[in-house]
């Protein structure tokens, strides 16, 4: 049977760069994406000119996981368009730097709906395919900030300390089901979410790094190849991948 995964986030740097690599491994592809449906399409053309199985079936969906309702939908499209889902991969979400005295109400909830009720809508969507073959993986991705916080990105943090809670909570809920959940908490990534950083500022955080440098979209992408492959007994954990900085 073909190994299938529905990716949010898809048109984002580690979205986008996990898509492909998953691709290469010969998986049909649900991607998923919001801001640009150009970025999109071009990270479904990458999908398929790295696709070495022809029968493989990749397509993409645009929509607001940050609203119940359409979340349900897309991910009812995606698992009902695959047949059937082996991997979960939720790489959706947005940041925002500054004080937490100058955040809006509107920027708070836009971080926390982006991040962090975009996972429990898609979860809550798709989870029950999953039971039904009492089979699956869910990973999450999640950042360094949701284990040790960030001053100036406070509700980026917040968000992601409750994806890690959500992750831990909701793999007791699935184990019994066959189904591994864990998170993987990125450090310093080279993404267009980082691009706000000016160099000096991103030299100065490389220094403290043990590794010297930021990571590559590509090495979190066969971070989660390994994970999808690791075996089900591996669930509730949060890995890290950061260069040995927290």
């Amino acid at each position: 049977m073909k190994k299938t995964a529905v990716i949010t986030g898809a048109s984002g740097g580690i979205g986008g760069a996990a898509a492909i690599q998953l691709a290469k491994e010969g998986y049909s592809l649900a991607l998923l994406g919001n801001r640009s449906k150009e970025k999109l399409q071009k990270v479904k053309q990458a999908c398929m000119d790295a696709q070495p199985n022809s029968d493989a079936v990749i397509f993409s969906l645009c929509g607001d996981l940050s609203n119940a309702k359409e979340a349900g939908q897309l991910i009812q499209k995606a698992v009902e368009s695959l047949g059937h889902v082996d991997l979960f991969l939720h790489c959706a979400g947005i940041s925002h730097i500054g004080l937490l005295t100058d955040m809006s109400d509107e920027e708070w909830m836009n971080v926390i709906n982006s991040d962090l009720s975009s996972a429990f809508y898609c979860c809550r969507k798709i989870v029950p395919y999953m039971i039904s073959k009492k089979k699956g993986r869910i990973l999450m991705i999640s950042s360094v900030w949701g284990n040790v916080g960030a001053s100036c990105e406070v509700a980026y943090s917040a968000a992601k300390g409750g994806i890690n809670l959500f992750t831990k909570a909701l793999a007791k809920e699935l184990a019994p089901s066959n189904i591994a959940v864990n998170a993987l908490a990125c450090g310093m990534i080279d993404t267009p979410m980082n691009a706000c950083f000016s160099k000096d500022e991103i030299r100065e955080i490389c220094e403290e790094i043990p590794a010297g440098r930021m990571g590559s979209v590509e090495e979190v992408a066969q971070t989660i190849s390994l994970l999808s492959k690791a075996p089900i007994y591996l669930t509730g954990q949060i890995l890290t991948i950061d260069g040995g900085w927290c």
